[in-house]
């Protein structure tokens, strides 16, 4: 379906969006807060800004590629008119949990607390971006038999060549940050985060087993990732909460339960507070995965 430059595919079953792709030129179509309940890769071909996701804010320029999981608070601040394109994907459509061995991106692209949500895009990766979206287009214009399975293998493509982009720059960055002297101490907190955020949920907790206190702790957090320790310990509980209300038919109630919060209520509000839709209502738009459940 074409509506306005975008090609849209439905999911029949929900009457949900499933994929869509579209170009924008001149006009930001971010400038306002953006919650949505689908996956986005926005690549910024044309123009410079600033980015808000999250947290944290962020400068960009020409030939920026962004990922946003879905409900993933962002804005786009433009300094100049800008051009690019963008792919939408619901979990439905493509999940990146049951597909992480096969594309590798959850943990780079999506879900990276540690990382901007974007990758510079070099001209070797441009002209793979170009191909892939001109094939997205011909097959959205041109449906016939085994579309699905041709747009899913597209957007793996894309999803793959992003991720080794990232990959590379990250680890560019971590040999820039290790020769300027990047304290130890973060490798370490972010190995206790991922064996302690299920149990441990305050600043103070991780301050406590790594010897330094939260302020300092809270300072190279800021200085390093452009969080607060907070921020990150939150946004791993809600991180590994999306991924239990998207693949299980677990109730909030177990959810919550298995990540510490014996209350149910105060974690449905906590939930709410950082990813701005409750628990509830994220299951009802997002879904969950009922083939891998039953």
């Amino acid at each position: 379906m074409l509506q306005n430059n975008k090609l849209t595919l439905m999911n029949p079953k929900t009457g949900n969006l499933a994929f869509r792709i579209y170009c924008f030129e001149k006009e930001n179509p971010f400038d306002q807060v953006q919650r949505l309940s689908h996956y986005s890769l926005i690549w910024v071909k044309n123009g410079t800004g600033k980015v808000k996701a999250d947290f944290s804010n962020y400068t960009f320029k020409d030939n920026t590629l962004f990922s946003f999981s879905p409900y993933q608070p962002f804005k786009l601040n433009t300094e100049s008119e800008i051009s690019g394109s963008v792919i939408n994907f619901h979990p439905d459509f493509f999940c990146i949990h049951k597909h992480h061995k096969e594309v590798a991106c959850n943990g780079v692209l999506f879900n990276n607390i540690y990382s901007p949500p974007f990758i510079h895009v070099n001209e070797e990766v441009k002209t793979t971006f170009d191909m892939v979206i001109d094939q997205f287009r011909i097959e959205m214009q041109k449906p016939d038999l085994a579309q699905y399975e041709l747009l899913v293998s597209y957007l793996k493509i894309f999803l793959i060549s992003a991720s080794r982009l990232k990959t590379e720059q990250q680890m560019e960055m971590q040999k820039e940050t290790k020769e300027n002297g990047m304290p130890f101490i973060l490798q370490n907190l972010k190995n206790y985060i991922e064996a302690n955020y299920k149990t441990k949920h305050t600043a103070s907790d991780y301050a406590e087993m790594l010897s330094i206190t939260p302020k300092a702790l809270t300072k190279l957090t800021k200085t390093h990732y452009n969080k607060t320790l907070t921020d990150l310990i939150s946004e791993r509980i809600v991180i590994e909460a999306k991924r239990e209300l998207y693949l299980t038919n677990k109730t909030v109630k177990e959810i919550a339960y298995e990540l510490g919060y014996n209350d149910e209520y105060y974690f449905s509000r906590f939930f709410k507070k950082n990813a701005d839709v409750s628990p509830q209502h994220y299951r009802e738009t997002v879904g969950f995965d009922k083939i891998s459940s039953v």
